[in-house]
C-alpha cells in the first residue's frame, strides 16, 4: 500500500466537515501531531472497554464499529470510510471506548493523541464547536438506528444496503454494484438480525432479480423498487 503523501493527508483533513475552515499552517500543525497506524483485515484497531486515547482518521481501508453481548452475539453499528474520522468523543473526555472498532481490509489510519490534541484545541476554540457538531450527527445516527430496529427485516436490509450504495456504489450495466465485501454474517450484525435470515432475505431477493451476488459483492438491479421496500409501510418480501 502506498504512503499518502503530506499534502494529502492535509487536504484530507481539510474535507473533514471538523477541520474544513482551519488555514494550511492550522493544519500542517494537526498533522504534525498525528502518526500513521496501519491494520490488516479483520485486525482489532481496539476493544470496548480499552482507554479512549485520541481519535482516528482512515486514509485508507473500512474500519467496522460494532460490539459484543456476553452471550457471544455480535452487533455491528456503522462501517467507517476512508476521509471520514472517528473516536472523537474519547478525543473529549478520554474515557473507555463504548465499541470495538475492526479493520474489515487493509488499514492506513491516522492517529492523533488526546495528550496532544487538547492543548492544541484549548488554543483553537472554534474546532471545539465543529467537534460538537459531530457529537450531534452521532445522536442523530443513532436515533435512525433506533427507528430501523422497529421496522421488519425487508425494510431494514433495503435500506441498509441502500445507505451502502450511497457511500460505496458504482453504477454498472448490471446495475448499482456495492463495492464493499461484507459477509451475510457483517449484515446481519449491521441490522441486528441473524445470518440465516439475512440469507433468506438476500436469496429471496435474487430469486426474483432484484440483486445479484459476486463474492460477497452485491449490485441492486432494480434500484427504483429497491426504495420502495426501505420504505417502513413496505410489507412485500
Amino acid at each position: 500500500m502506498q504512503h499518502k503523501s503530506w499534502e494529502s493527508r492535509r487536504a484530507l483533513i481539510a474535507r473533514n466537515f471538523l477541520f474544513a475552515n482551519l488555514t494550511g499552517a492550522e493544519l500542517d500543525k494537526v498533522l504534525a501531531l498525528a502518526r500513521l497506524t496501519r491494520y490488516a483485515p479483520r485486525e482489532i484497531v481496539w476493544r470496548k472497554g480499552d482507554y479512549g486515547n485520541g481519535m482516528m482518521a482512515v486514509l485508507a481501508g473500512h474500519v467496522k464499529l460494532g460490539a459484543r453481548e456476553a452471550s457471544g452475539k455480535e452487533f455491528a453499528f456503522g462501517i467507517v470510510k476512508p476521509g471520514e474520522i472517528f473516536g472523537e468523543i474519547a478525543l473529549l473526555d478520554g474515557h473507555e471506548r463504548s465499541v470495538d472498532a475492526t479493520a474489515l481490509d487493509a488499514c492506513e489510519i491516522l492517529f492523533i493523541d488526546r495528550r496532544d490534541f487538547i492543548p492544541f484545541l484549548a488554543d483553537h476554540p472554534d474546532i471545539s464547536i465543529r467537534l460538537m457538531t459531530a457529537l450531534c450527527a452521532r445522536l442523530r445516527r443513532t436515533g435512525q438506528q433506533v427507528e430501523d430496529s422497529a421496522l421488519g427485516l425487508c425494510p431494514r436490509l433495503a435500506r441498509n444496503l441502500l445507505q451502502l450504495a450511497d457511500h460505496y456504489g458504482q453504477p454498472t450495466a448490471e446495475g448499482l454494484r456495492i463495492d464493499l465485501k461484507l459477509s451475510q454474517r457483517e449484515l446481519g450484525q449491521l441490522i441486528g438480525m441473524s445470518r440465516e435470515s439475512v440469507n433468506k432475505q438476500l436469496g429471496r431477493w435474487r430469486r426474483q432479480d432484484l440483486i445479484a451476488i459476486d463474492r460477497r459483492i452485491i449490485v441492486i438491479r432494480d434500484l427504483g423498487h429497491f426504495r420502495h421496500l426501505a420504505e417502513p409501510a413496505t410489507a412485500i418480501n
